[in-house]
């Protein structure tokens, strides 16, 4: 399904997204054309389910990024996985195995906020936090 030129392909793709098909082409020796049909095979097939951009949330006021794990209370697992989407804060949530349920990544401007949050999402559990200091 996927050969070593998809993988190049999906390498170059994951530094830069915005490659045109004619940039693809000339790194790894195939014309425009070709790089479009594997792209849209990579998609058809949803090995590429997304294109996507970094923020830098800090310059947009953003100044806290955390990871909250959160054990649900008992029969509150489905109510949460209904609404977590819905709060603007909460950027990634993943359900994983182990003592907690939930896995989020949350996005706030100031403590005042993340207290907030914090506030909200204990009434479906309890939480632990962790302060994202740098990306490596």
């Amino acid at each position: 399904m996927v050969d070593e030129i998809d993988i190049k392909i999906l390498e170059l793709l994951k530094d830069n997204s915005r490659l045109s098909f004619a940039d693809l082409g000339r790194k790894i020796s195939l014309s425009p054309s070709a790089i479009r049909e594997r792209l849209q095979k990579l998609e058809d097939n949803e090995v590429i389910r997304k294109y996507s951009i970094t923020i830098d949330n800090r310059k947009l006021g953003y100044d806290i990024e955390a990871f909250i794990l959160l054990k649900v209370f008992p029969g509150k697992l489905k109510s949460i996985l209904g609404i977590i989407t819905n709060y603007k804060e909460i950027k990634e949530v993943h359900r994983i195995t182990g003592n907690q349920n939930l896995h989020l990544k949350i996005v706030v401007k100031n403590q005042i906020e993340l207290q907030n949050l914090l506030d909200e999402l204990m009434s479906f559990g309890d939480t632990n936090t962790f302060l994202i200091l740098s990306c490596i």
